[in-house]
């Protein structure tokens, strides 16, 4: 790699000679009260290591390990006990684990735990006692593990009913604006929540006892992979989720909307509600329900009729079972490259009514770096296509009443350059195209546009910040809805990015937004006409407040689409 210089400013205590800036600074054991010997022992063990037999080095290391016991500063003794206990296992080839019998369990279940214990090295070794955290139940004592040998052991443990469940400790209330809501503040910082159940194997090395903790986990084969290792986890009896976060109603026709119900154990029994909303109308009431087996789910569909004028709210699902209710939903993260996680947070979806109008129906969708705003126009009524690359063509195109590209989507699709004229072809037939955001950086089209307009690194971060109305009498903020303030108000995680400062003549700026002592940006949404139709380019965060259910944001999407459909005789179709 090439070389660089870093620059450093000198604050207070002794100049460093010689340019060595860490010089003077001790990072030896010296520098901890009782430290000294420890590191005598230790350059020891580096210098006379065995590589072939590295067993050789364990009682020097079980020596060390006694005297980091004795120091008093706490915050390197925790620290040198879990390094030092990470290398003597290590050394002898200890092997220590504890695997449950299924992957997960739910409270007054009963699970079957195995443990395992090899020792890998000639030295002496013994087992002295095996824990379940638990119940603080011993399950194995005096146990000489002999070299190779694998030791085993089976026990059952019962989930008490206080257990809390596996999930992040801070997901598992509902935070604020920028800040998680987390319980335990002894947990803040750690990466991961502690887990519950874990066995404590007491090691007995050259007459010291040194405690090793293993979480329990689950172990299965696959086929592909081998042996497979998932998190041992605590979950609620049921969980219920619904198939869409946000559901729009640009009128007053009733909806569908299902709640999927899965069971964490056998044998489950209850009845099913949702939240009410005033002035909204659920039917039925409630479902009563019965499960089976562990794993099983059952779908059900609840009629929601919003009321007449603008409304939101949330839903959310009420499990009774005997003398609990539930109304959280597991979220499964499971990837190659980190170990899987279970998310229990609260389930709930945004129901909207907006009191919106629009023009057009059929709209054409060129993906980009990928969201989900097909959906959201789906929600509100429009029929979305989303086009392949070999589909844009002038005959395909001339059928859609608007067209839009997603974001990035002049950064991160190859063929936009060769499809890029049929775009604009077909705006100039008097078809309305939106562009979404894209970077200047690797652009795989010369403009963005079919007039000059640069894009620059403007951006509004502040989500709450002041938008102007540059230009009240514009079509574009009157047909067919009217554009106020207070359609900006709701925003969420910003306005939007990658804004233009610099455009040609024919584009007009509509609205006018920065962040606090910022200069003004004009180019969040600009507008032209081009041939018969309509260009527009924006930076406005759509990808983002369409999902989050922001009104006023589909209330401007809708009038982007609208845009030059005052007369619906198009000249395009014609």
């Amino acid at each position: 790699m090439p070389s660089s210089l870093e620059y450093l400013e000198f604050i207070q205590g002794d100049f460093p000679k010689n340019n060595k800036i860490f010089e003077g600074i001790d990072t030896s054991w010296n520098r901890l009260k009782g430290g000294s010997e420890i590191g005598e022992i230790l350059t020891k063990v580096e210098n006379d290591f065995d590589f072939n037999n590295p067993s050789n080095s364990i009682s020097e290391l079980v020596n060390a390990y006694q005297l980091i016991q004795n120091l008093e500063d706490e915050h390197w003794k925790q620290i040198k006990i879990n390094e030092i206990k990470h290398i003597i296992a290590a050394c002898a080839g200890l092997y220590l684990e504890a695997i449950a019998n299924e992957s997960s369990a739910t409270s007054n279940n009963k699970i079957n735990i195995s443990i395992e214990a090899i020792n890998r090295s000639m030295v002496e070794i013994d087992l002295k006692s095996a824990k379940i955290s638990l119940e603080d139940k011993i399950i194995v004592e005096g146990v000489r593990l002999e070299n190779n040998k694998k030791f085993t052991n089976k026990s059952s443990i019962c989930i008490t009913k206080n257990m809390s469940y596996t999930s992040p400790y801070w997901l598992r209330k509902k935070g604020s604006l920028g800040m998680y809501n987390v319980e335990n503040e002894e947990f803040v910082g750690l990466p991961e929540t502690p887990r519950s159940i874990n066995v404590r194997f007491d090691i007995k090395i050259n007459n010291t006892v040194i405690p090793f903790y293993r979480d329990v986990v689950f172990k299965y084969s696959n086929p592909v992979k081998g042996e497979v290792y998932k998190p041992f986890e605590i979950l609620p009896e049921v969980s219920a989720s619904f198939n869409e976060k946000i559901y729009v109603f640009s009128n007053g026709a009733t909806k569908k909307i299902s709640v999927k119900i899965s069971s964490f154990k056998d044998s489950l029994r209850g009845k099913l509600s949702l939240t009410s909303l005033k002035s909204w109308q659920i039917e039925p009431k409630n479902y009563e329900f019965t499960i089976a087996q562990k794993g099983e789910e059952q779908i059900f569909e609840f009629n929601v009729t919003p009321p007449i004028n603008q409304s939101e709210g949330y839903i959310s699902p009420i499990i009774e079972i005997e003398d609990k209710i539930y109304s959280d939903e597991l979220v499964e993260i499971e990837y190659n490259h980190i170990p899987f996680q279970s998310v229990i947070i609260p389930s709930e979806a945004k129901v909207v009514r907006l009191d919106i109008q629009k023009k057009g129906q059929l709209i054409g969708y060129i993906q980009g770096a990928g969201d989900v705003i097909p959906t959201s126009l789906r929600q509100m009524g429009y029929t979305v296509v989303e086009l392949k690359d070999e589909e844009i063509k002038p005959e395909k195109l001339k059928n859609f009443d608007a067209i839009i590209l997603g974001i990035r989507a002049y950064n991160t699709n190859e063929r936009s350059k060769f499809y890029q004229k049929h775009l604009h072809d077909y705006v100039k037939m008097g078809g309305t195209l939106i562009a979404q955001y894209n970077t200047s950086h690797r652009l795989k089209v010369k403009e963005v546009a079919p007039y000059f307009l640069k894009l620059s690194r403007d951006r509004v971060t502040e989500e709450n910040s002041e938008v102007k109305i540059l230009n009240p009498n514009h079509e574009l903020l009157n047909y067919p809805n009217k554009i106020i303030q207070e359609d900006f108000n709701g925003w969420v995680q910003e306005r939007g990015l990658y804004f233009p400062n610099e455009w040609s003549d024919e584009f007009v700026p509509v609205i006018s937004m920065n962040d606090k002592n910022e200069s003004p940006k004009n180019g969040s949404l600009l507008i032209a006409d081009y041939g018969k139709g309509k260009f527009i380019y924006t930076g406005l965060s759509f990808f983002r407040e369409l999902p989050a259910g922001v009104p006023g944001a589909y209330k401007l999407f809708a009038n982007m689409l609208s845009v030059g459909k005052n007369n619906m005789n198009s000249t395009l179709k014609n």
